[in-house]
């Protein structure tokens, strides 16, 4: 019985012909970067969606003012909701980058 050790040693060699690089480290920086970057995504994604809903939310309303009324606040709070989010991306980004490229300079 092939131990855990030869599994992962052949997951390292099938991934190095494949042309992945295994010898790169993840280092703190990059870890946290890239989890701040997926959680804005996540969190632009689900804008994205309140807005479709706050769109679908007036086009159904039939004529109701109250319907209409509650649509253009979804679509206002998510709309500055993804303002928010693309503004917080950007700004990581930039932070992001420059950390990556101070440590790399050192």
């Amino acid at each position: 019985m092939a131990g855990i050790g030869s599994a992962f040693e052949k997951t390292k060699n099938f991934a190095d012909s494949s042309g992945y690089n295994t010898t790169a480290s993840t280092t703190p920086d990059l870890l946290i970067a890239n989890t701040i970057q997926t959680v804005l995504s996540f969190l632009g994604v689900f804008f994205l969606i309140l807005v479709i809903y706050g769109g679908f939310t007036w086009m159904t309303a039939s004529g109701s003012d109250d319907k209409v009324k509650s649509a253009k606040k979804i679509l206002l709070n998510a709309t500055i909701g993804l303002i928010i989010v693309i503004l917080a991306y950007a700004i990581s980004y930039f932070v992001v980058s420059n950390l990556v490229s101070n440590s790399l300079n050192t």
